[in-house]
């Protein structure tokens, strides 16, 4: 058996790609797998590095707004779309001759599965947020199957009888504490837990509002707060911690530019403020945390909006737009809830249902059901 990935352009395309290469590799060890992506992309460093063969071939997306540059860049993309990068991926299909072709979002996927599936390749395309990015959308007329990681994503589709709800595939199962036991492992003492962050990258907004939020949790007193504020934000928000009056206090506080274990700290929080990117909309409802979801505003079709939707529509969450995110806002919202821990209970069990823990199976046994068992035996 071999198996085409196309993944690229962000984390949250490669990773699922990466989730569901490993499941297959699990089950049928003897699979062949080759990813192919752009060479200076992130999915260049994140595919090797995970120890599958990768193959790169510039590719360019579409951009949406009118500007001189961006139709520059589009005429780049058509380009590379309808010759150089066809060619190529045509080239590169004939090579490998797989029996199965695996997108997972982006323009990278667009390409590949195009050409996959007009040469007779079965294919299979995934989608991680609950609004489709454009791949998806395309594809969802050309793939044999369309997985997608909520149901909602059904309704921004013209054709829906190929699609499949399996959920958000993860690459390791999460190791899911007890609150009491993760907090003691980070050395935190008992009481109400507040996680925030805002990507690697940091969230100017959240982290200055944060850090009035961490005054309030001291002057009521008994709160822990753990804060990632980013590669970018340590001086902003230490700067944000003075103003707001913030006291050092070692015992309750976990201040990070970076959180190595975040698992541990979202099975140690109460109340969880993030993005709503994916995979982290995935990781809430698999670990089953109640959450304040600030959309990132730029993000392709506003998709996050829509990741946090879900979750709201199903209260397991609060949304926050970002342009009405401010200091006041943030505080009056997890003081309520801090206030109301029946509400908050009920936003927890509602979260734990939303739970798909057997994603990556599902998409394996879906592809089974494409291609047959015999192709992945003989």
């Amino acid at each position: 058996m071999r198996v085409i990935f196309a993944a690229g352009g962000t984390a949250g395309h490669i990773n699922p790609a990466l989730a569901i290469a490993d499941k297959i590799k699990q089950v049928f060890p003897e699979t062949e797998v080759l990813f192919v992506g752009t060479p200076k992309g992130m999915e260049s460093r994140l595919v090797t590095k995970a120890g599958y063969e990768f193959r790169g071939v510039e590719m360019a997306g579409f951009q949406r707004g009118l500007t001189p540059v961006n139709a520059l860049r589009n005429v780049k993309a058509a380009y590379c779309y309808l010759v150089s990068a066809k060619l190529a991926v045509r080239k590169i299909i004939k090579e490998f001759k797989p029996d199965l072709a695996v997108g997972t979002g982006g323009y990278v996927t667009a390409t590949v599965l195009s050409q996959a599936a007009s040469m007779g390749v079965k294919t299979v395309t995934h989608e991680s947020n609950s609004y489709p990015g454009m791949a998806t959308k395309m594809l969802s007329e050309k793939a044999d199957k369309v997985l997608l990681a909520a149901e909602d994503a059904k309704k921004y589709l013209k054709r829906t009888d190929r699609c499949i709800v399996t959920g958000n595939p993860l690459r390791t199962n999460i190791p899911i504490e007890e609150k009491a036991a993760a907090r003691k492992r980070l050395g935190l003492p008992e009481g109400f837990t507040v996680l925030s962050f805002g990507g690697s990258l940091g969230a100017n907004k959240i982290t200055e509002s944060v850090a009035e939020l961490i005054a309030w949790e001291q002057k009521t007193g008994g709160i822990n707060h753990i804060h990632s504020y980013g590669t970018r934000n340590r001086d902003i928000f230490l700067e944000a911690l003075k103003s707001s009056g913030v006291r050092e206090d070692k015992e309750r506080l976990i201040l990070k530019e970076y959180i190595d274990n975040m698992y541990t700290c979202m099975c140690a929080a109460d109340l969880i403020i993030s993005r709503a990117g994916a995979m982290t909309v995935t990781e809430l409802t698999e670990i089953g945390r109640p959450s304040i979801l600030v959309p990132f505003p730029k993000a392709a079709e506003n998709h996050q909006y829509y990741n946090a939707l879900t979750l709201v529509n199903e209260n397991a969450a609060i949304l926050i737009e970002d342009k009405d995110l401010t200091k006041a806002r943030l505080v009056d919202e997890v003081s309520r809830l801090y206030s109301d821990r029946a509400r908050l209970e009920v936003m927890e069990e509602n979260a734990k249902k939303m739970r798909r823990s057997n994603a990556a199976d599902k998409i394996l046994s879906e592809i089974i059901d494409l291609v047959g068992e015999d192709k992945f035996t003989s």
